[in-house]
This record gives C-alpha cells, structure tokens and sequence, in this order.
C-alpha cells in the first residue's frame, strides 16, 4: 500500500486536492455521456432532455455523473470532519485518496457495465468516508 500512495504528501493541501479531484468527477462523467451519447451544439438548448434520451455507454456514464454527484457529500464532510478532529493527517489523505480511485474505478465499471464489481466499488468508496468518521469520532471519544 505504502508503494501505491507513496507519492501522496502528509499535507492538508493532498486531502484538498483529493476533494477538488473527487469534486470534478461527475463534470468529467457528464462531459464523457454527452461524447458517448454523440451531443451537439443543438442539444445544449435542454441537455438533460438530451442526456435522458441516451442509451448504452452514454446513459451508464450518465447514471454515473449522478452517483457522483448522491455520494460526494458525503466525502466531503467526512474529509473535512476528520480534519477539524485531528485525525492523522497521513490517514486522512490515503483514505482520501483512495476513495477518489476507487471512484474512478467506479464510473468505469459502470460504464462498461460491470455491475457487480461497480457495487463492490461503491461499497468500498462509502467504506472510506465511514472510516474517516469512524476515526473523528474514537479521536473525539
């Protein structure tokens, strides 16, 4: 593990940026459906009539800008939970870090339609925040 997030800082700023990442995820998976889905200049006048008239890669990646969108809240408050606890900051950014990947595996099983390991994944990001408010609370305890 330690190889895989060698590269991470033990600064606040990786924590920040892993939000700012996780953040701009479901604009990626908005902007990747409407590539799939084959968007025009036309179909900005009601893009979401557009984008719930998709079907395939485009509807799955859509699907997945939404689910993006349900669970980031909940990432960013246990991120920011954790650091208003002290929580170790080195812990903060790995599990941080590592829910921003797991996402990204996320979309990209949904958008190949892999759903059983696009549940394990999902489960897996929820994992990360519940650990991150797990940790605030035993530190507060």
């Amino acid at each position: 593990m330690n190889a895989l997030f060698g590269f991470i800082p033990d600064t606040a700023a990786a924590a920040i940026w892993a939000m700012v990442v996780a953040s701009l995820l479901p604009l990626s998976m908005a902007m990747l459906a409407k590539v799939f889905g084959g968007f025009s200049l036309s179909d900005n006048a009601h893009p979401r009539e557009f984008l719930q008239g998709t079907t395939g890669p485009a509807a799955r990646a859509n699907a997945a800008q939404q689910n993006s969108y349900e669970t980031l809240p909940i990432f960013l408050i246990a991120v920011l939970v954790a650091m208003l606890f002290f929580v170790p900051q080195v812990i903060i950014n790995k599990l941080a870090w590592l829910y921003v990947l797991i996402r990204i595996g996320y979309c990209a099983a949904y958008i190949a339609n892999l759903s059983i390991f696009r549940s394990i994944l999902w489960v897996l990001s929820i994992a990360c925040c519940l650990m991150l408010f797990y940790l605030a609370i035993r530190i507060s305890a």
